[in-house]
């Protein structure tokens, strides 16, 4: 018999020596004493990475994920040079050797970021074809001087300030890093290079003025820090110092409160942590985060209310946030696992990304809105401001509009993709997250293996892993465990071993890995209830990552656009005003059915009548919750509340599957504490 050495609080197993000797331990971050062999971490003097992103194309996405990412390639993303004005190529300055022509300013480079990885991710000819055009452009732009891109924001004349503009540049750096990773195309280096040597003779009184680049540096400096892990160049250093003392204060305060920004600027002192190795930087960091979620961001979904900006008093669930702001939320948490390892933010990414994102879009990814809320009645296209800070259409799914989400929209589910799987210091792997995948990786002693990944979490609880390998091979395989899950249980070669793992830590399986080896993960997923104290004591349901909504019966409208890319409104055709029944003296399994529907077949989990599970509850209609003279869903009023109509069953879906959706409710109750529901004024 082999032992199995299970180490920290885990208890001692055995298991047949067919098996071999094996070493489970817990652990909350992986070790960075080692330097990873085979992946690009940070270099000295950068503080070591915890977490190392694989190369472009290590993992392939299959199932629910693949599905999304290739809607999205046949949706308007991977069509948007059809529908945008700002993907012209006719007098682009974008493609021009010179830098001279029309400038649409953020707008391409946004949407190349994601339009390329998507192409990468797919291994889809017509849109790496696409993307190249546009890549070798930028490269081609390069000015003697290290400049490249449009000539109008260098010079300043575009938006008339007569002060270099970067910020545009900033993201297309995004896109030639991803190409880099993907093509190993050496331009890119010497691009950067020469652009960055270019900032460095920047007077510092004309480098990163207000406001967009100034409030985003963040993203230069993590370009520079990038581009320093495989050069190694010092001057690389004292520009991202200069980038530093130029970017506005996200170390001292909250200096925007625009969704965007927080949502891409929170994290700028966790990046600069890499090269201080302060630890301040990093709880400054988290201090961002718990000062905007904690006041605006008291509600199911992972995002916060700031529909354009945070607002004093506008706190509630009808407040939404940008398609922008939930893809750029996610990229921050990507980047602070690799940059800190905790793995609070794989599961603030994920609550994001199962229950915020997708109904930003319709279930064919053929059209978005600009903003999406937990709680709305209806999306149609008429002016709901103040209530929503700008005016005019800000709700309805429309392809030809919400300019800056048009083409930013498209990185989020390819960018989730490339993040699934991990490499680790000691020439490991991390499961990161979780969907059906491949990754095809180095480990150990340098040798491939393909470990193959078969779930549809996050609807069902098990995620399968086989590993395919020419030769035994010797290498820590790390599985995260979420946050929400306290009883995870594990499986290998089909025996269960005994394990015991915190929330948020990382189960390692240290073993000599062969091919055909198998592992089955457990997460079991219990119902849980969130209140939302600030919100008038409203509540949520959750299940493991899943947030559940009302199911509201959806009546799509055609309110304009063309016949090959229409958009719509969505009205309800179903009741939507209720409270929940719920008794705290009582087990949630006992008032809380959960079923499990057929997965259909097209793969596509996130729309409103294919929602794999549902749960069935008590609840009564609060007939004076309508929607407000401007059309918005009435704000939730202080729980428990007085009905007097009678008990229903309704049923809740997963939030991301629901377009029209209640998830914050308000809970119905008895005796002399309950509220009597205001009419709306």
């Amino acid at each position: 018999m082999s032992r199995i050495i299970l180490v920290a609080t885990l208890t001692v197993g055995i298991v047949p020596a067919a098996y071999g000797a094996a070493t489970i331990r817990v652990v909350p971050v992986p070790p960075t004493a080692a330097t990873n062999d085979f992946y690009v971490g940070n270099q000295p003097p950068l503080a070591p990475s915890p977490l190392l992103k694989l190369p472009i194309g290590a993992i392939k996405p299959t199932g629910w994920l693949h599905r999304q990412i290739e809607l999205q390639a046949d949706g308007f993303s991977g069509r948007l040079g059809e529908i945008s004005r700002f993907l012209k190529k006719e007098g682009n300055a974008w493609l021009a050797a010179d830098g001279q022509g029309h400038s649409p300013w953020e707008e391409l480079p946004y949407w190349l970021k994601g339009f390329g990885d998507m192409g990468y991710v797919l291994g889809e000819k017509r849109i790496i074809e696409e993307a190249k055009v546009w890549i070798e452009a930028i490269l081609n732009s390069r000015q003697s001087d290290g400049w490249f891109g449009p000539l109008p924001n260098k010079t300043g004349e575009r938006d008339k300030k007569m002060i270099p503009d970067l910020w545009p540049n900033m993201v297309a750096l995004n896109a030639l890093q991803s190409y880099y990773e993907y093509t190993g195309d050496t331009r890119v280096l010497e691009l950067m290079q020469s652009y960055f040597q270019w900032e460095m003779t920047v007077p510092e009184e004309k480098f990163l003025e207000p406001f967009w680049q100034q409030q985003r540096a963040s993203d230069n400096l993590a370009s520079v820090y990038w581009l320093y892990n495989r050069t190694g160049q010092e001057f690389l250093l004292q520009l991202a110092e200069k980038i530093h003392r130029n970017t506005a204060d996200w170390t001292e305060t909250v200096p925007s409160w625009h969704n965007v920004n927080i949502a891409q600027c929170f994290r700028a002192p966790a990046v600069y942590y890499q090269q201080t190795k302060d630890p301040y930087f990093l709880q400054a960091t988290d201090r961002n985060y718990n000062m905007i979620w904690g006041v605006y961001g008291q509600v199911p979904g992972g995002m916060f209310g700031g529909d354009e900006n945070c607002r004093r008093g506008y706190y509630g669930p009808r407040q939404g946030i940008e398609t922008c702001a939930s893809v750029e939320f996610m990229l921050s948490c990507e980047m602070l696992l690799k940059i800190a390892g905790d793995l609070v933010w794989a599961d603030r990414c994920e609550d994001v990304a199962f229950n915020t994102f997708p109904p930003a879009l319709t279930a064919d990814l053929k059209a978005l809105h600009y903003i999406v809320s937990p709680n709305a009645c209806q999306l149609d296209n008429k002016n709901k401001s103040p209530g929503i800070q700008n005016k005019g259409d800000m709700l309805s799914y429309n392809p030809h509009s919400y300019r800056c989400c048009q083409h930013n929209v498209a990185h989020g589910w390819p960018y989730f993709a490339e993040h699934l799987w991990m490499a680790t210091p000691d020439n490991g792997l991390a499961a990161v997250f979780y969907a059906a995948s491949e990754v095809t990786a180095r480990v150990g002693d340098g040798r491939k293996v393909t470990i193959q990944t078969k779930t549809r979490y996050p609807f069902e609880e098990t995620i399968r892993f086989t590993i395919s390998a020419a030769e035994p091979v010797p290498f820590p395989l790390y599985l995260r465990i979420p946050g929400w899950c306290t009883r995870p249980a594990l499986r290998m070669d089909g025996k269960r071993m005994p394990i015991y793992a915190e929330p948020r830590s990382f189960l390692v399986i240290d073993r000599s890995w062969k091919d055909g080896d198998s592992l089955e993960l457990s997460l079991p997923m219990d119902l849980k209830l969130r209140y939302w104290l600030r919100n008038g004591n409203s509540v949520s349901v959750y299940r493991g990552p899943l947030a559940y909504s009302l199911q509201i019966g959806e009546k799509y409208v055609r309110s304009g656009g063309t016949d090959a890319w229409p958009a719509f409104e969505v009205f309800p055709t179903t009741a939507w005003n209720y409270g929940l029944i719920i008794d705290a003296d009582r087990p949630l399994y006992q008032q809380l059915e959960v079923r499990k529907r057929s997965w259909r077949r097209d793969n596509q989990p996130f729309e409103a009548t294919a929602a794999p599970i549902e749960i069935k509850v008590k609840a009564k209609k609060i007939p004076n919750w309508q929607p407000d003279r401007l059309g918005l869903i009435g704000e939730v009023q202080p729980s428990p509340v007085q009905s007097q109509e009678p008990v229903e069953t309704v049923t809740l879906i997963p939030m991301g599957a629901a377009r029209l959706r209640i998830s914050a409710f308000p809970w119905i109750g008895e005796g002399a504490n309950v509220h009597e529901w205001q009419p709306p004024r």
